[in-house]
């Protein structure tokens, strides 16, 4: 019996999922750049997060998913949200409403997988091999050339950004690096569809705190804004997630971290084409010499 067009499509379907992941994952820093002309990053964000916790709440009903077990578990699991999308997204959303790239953007919270596989040696008592250190080296040397690629001798500091927005951007790859060695250490058990709406509740509250105390909370509700707003809550935090559930029950994960290294460059694709955002000769060295030194941290740290 021949086998029917699903089947014969399957192995195609299976090898361009974490491509598609990818792809669809590096959008996030260009909803940014889209959507933060008209709200305030907190306020955007926490919209977000309630239209996104409106569609993923049912969905865990209907999956049948199930919810943490016991009150320390969704204790961690929020700690953990405020860092990995409360201080990750918010330093993201806020550093490039102050003038960052959206290229740079992700090259440098790309940092993250180098930084939390040398920080695991201290933190969860894992050992560190050389490469890895070697890597970390190649991959803040990257930097340097990038943000020295962007340095104005005539500006105060950088082309079209100062250090506050730097700062941000800092602060979210602290974020996204500490939460998810956080979340390692203390969220072993936690379900990925339903501990993500965790996460979400725990966020949404943080960064509402920080609408509340530090912005306006207006927003355009301009046609651009809506679309980009229907793109990051459907795509990204719904669509981007269960992809990555079924990656995960298909044993393609690892997969899925090797082309995490593809971020960086197909955000500054996009950031290209669409905002015309350049980098000199210097600066993509820099970000290739980054990539290759994260990707020898963190493949140091699955062979050894």
């Amino acid at each position: 019996m021949p086998p029917s067009p699903s089947s014969r499509f399957e192995p195609l379907l299976l090898a361009a999922m974490p491509i598609l992941f990818v792809a669809l994952w590096s959008t996030g820093f260009i909803g940014a750049k889209f959507g933060l002309p008209h709200a305030e990053p907190f306020t955007f964000l926490v919209v977000r997060f309630a239209l996104t916790l409106a569609l993923l709440v049912p969905l865990v009903r209907l999956l049948d998913s199930g919810w943490p077990s016991g009150a320390r578990l969704w204790a961690h699991i929020g700690v953990s949200g405020m860092l990995v999308h409360g201080a990750y997204l918010g330093g993201v959303f806020y550093g490039i409403y102050l003038g960052m790239p959206a290229g740079l953007t992700a090259l440098l919270v790309g940092l993250q997988p180098l930084l939390t596989a040398t920080l695991a040696g201290p933190l969860l008592g894992e050992r560190i091999a050389p490469v890895q250190w070697l890597g970390l080296a190649v991959g803040l040397g990257g930097i340097v050339l990038v943000l020295g690629s962007k340095l104005d001798p005539g500006a105060a500091l950088f082309q079209g950004f100062g250090l506050d927005a730097l700062a941000c951007v800092l602060i979210a790859l602290g974020g996204i690096t500490f939460g998810t060695l956080y979340q390692k250490r203390f969220c072993t058990g936690m379900p990925l569809l339903s501990g993500t709406v965790v996460q979400y509740l725990a966020a949404g509250v943080l960064l509402g705190l920080g609408a509340l105390l530090f912005e306006e909370r207006q927003i355009e509700w301009s046609p651009t804004f809506v679309l980009t707003l229907a793109w990051l809550v459907l795509v990204l935090s719904i669509a981007a997630i269960l992809l990555l559930m079924a990656l995960i029950r298909r044993g393609e994960a690892s997969r899925v971290a090797s082309l995490f290294y593809l971020v960086p460059p197909v955000t500054a694709l996009q950031a290209w084409w669409l905002f015309d955002e350049r980098l000199p000769p210097a600066g993509l060295l820099g970000m290739l010499i980054t990539i290759v030194g994260v990707v020898m941290a963190v493949r140091g740290k699955a062979t050894r």
